[in-house]
């Protein structure tokens, strides 16, 4: 943590941007912190309904601009173009002492850009992950940003090695203390059996990954319904009448009826992951941020992906990892695609990725981590492994350390003679 005693504008401005879930998430906390420092600071950009909540002027809605995929993105382009302009002329009005960039490097990397030529100092928080793909835009980092800072330790010695000042701050996760419900009362409350196994399905917290991921879950639970009962944790992101309406749809598996399907499944609509994953026996998880929190929390778990073909196939072609992250590919030439095989150095969580996502697959994957065996119990602590490098042995955590950088940029932008405050942090 910046102990030193730092001269800083009383009114600092910041922009922020954060266009996912998570970023809005770790946003808000970062707005929240500052503004604990000062509290007359003003903060605007780019955010979702968390960072709104946290006191950010919401310029754009992260929840209009957010797509998933190379197609994806590529249909949506004219109105995210059109987003990111309107969002650069309030910059270039406003002129923030600091930007705080999150993940989104699509948009974020551009923002930096613009930022860059205003001389805005810019504190970019979740790498983009260009130690696997877009390579090229590593020089964009190197010109554009003054401070990195990682949740993951191999990040470091990526940036480090090409001359970004970058800072391994642990994962915001890891920080996070494990669920507090008692199993009793979680059944309580979502009228589950206790007596029985239940196993958590996560297959995202966009649409899109709803879509391309849920039909397989929902299979495998047809499959397993009668001694299993599933917990699906239905994301703030996503309309939860859409979802029991999206489950109901194929009619060729049982009636079109939303309640009589989840009964018939066994299968409950919960908030929160964290909670799910902290009481089921085992889990499927969407690739993601989820598969950290399931690693941190230490339930075991299958990695589960599909996205379109065309996105597949140019992904496969495109991502290749560095020295610094030691990988291998699967039968299919798949390179590992989940954060916790790439922390680990080496494949601890089975991948089921495009064709090989389905019921079937999953099921003979989720079955020796339903039952005592030696592969459970290695899963679970090669899983504890990847939480204890996920935690750092610091004094501070990832948000308060971000918060740190930038003070200390603050500091540095201040001119001399200039309205000032010093304060000790």
């Amino acid at each position: 943590m910046y102990t030193g005693s730092i001269t800083t504008n009383p009114n600092p401005t910041i922009f922020l941007s954060a266009g996912e879930a998570s970023g809005d998430h770790y946003g808000a906390q970062i707005l929240s912190e500052l503004r604990s420092r000062h509290s007359s600071l003003i903060g605007f950009g780019l955010g979702g309904k968390e960072l709104e909540d946290a006191g950010l002027d919401r310029i754009v809605r992260a929840e209009d601009v957010a797509h998933m995929g190379i197609t994806e993105v590529i249909r949506h382009i004219p109105y995210i173009y059109g987003e990111y302009r309107r969002l650069v002329a309030v910059i270039k009005k406003r002129r923030p002492d600091v930007a705080i960039l999150i993940d989104f490097p699509d948009v974020n990397l551009r923002l930096a850009r613009e930022l860059k030529k205003l001389g805005v100092p810019v504190v970019y928080f979740v790498s983009p992950q260009l130690w696997a793909w877009k390579r090229r835009r590593l020089r964009w980092v190197q010109q554009r940003v003054d401070r990195m800072m990682v949740i993951f330790p191999f990040e470091e010695k990526f940036y480090r090695a090409r001359g970004v000042d970058a800072t391994f701050v642990g994962h915001p996760l890891a920080e996070l203390p494990r669920p507090t419900v008692s199993r009793g009362d979680y059944a309580a409350a979502h009228g589950l059996d206790p007596a029985k196994q239940w196993i958590a399905l996560l297959p995202g917290s966009r649409w899109k990954e709803i879509t391309a991921n849920l039909d397989a879950m929902i299979e495998l639970a047809h499959q397993l319904s009668c001694g299993f009962e599933f917990l699906l944790p239905v994301a703030a992101t996503i309309d939860r009448q859409k979802l029991e309406a999206y489950i109901a749809g194929p009619d060729e598996w049982w009636p079109a009826k939303p309640e009589s399907d989840l009964k018939r499944l066994h299968l409950h609509l919960v908030p929160g992951a964290r909670e799910a994953l902290h009481h089921a026996r085992a889990s499927v998880v969407a690739s993601g941020t989820a598969t950290v929190q399931a690693a941190v929390i230490g339930n075991p778990f299958v990695v589960v992906y599909r996205v379109s073909p065309v996105t597949f196939r140019l992904a496969k072609l495109l991502i290749h990892y560095p020295p610094e992250i030691p990988s291998q590919t699967d039968a299919d030439g798949n390179l590992p695609i989940a954060m916790v095989n790439l922390i680990a150095g080496r494949r601890i969580v089975p991948e089921f990725l495009q064709d090989r996502f389905t019921a079937k697959n999953v099921a003979a994957a989720l079955a020796p981590l339903l039952a005592e065996t030696t592969e459970r119990q290695q899963m679970i602590a090669d899983l504890a492994e990847v939480r204890h490098i996920l935690r750092p042995d610091l004094n501070s955590s990832p948000i308060q350390q971000v918060c740190d950088a930038v003070e200390e940029l603050l500091s540095r932008k201040m001119p001399a003679g200039g309205p000032n405050v010093t304060a000790s942090v």
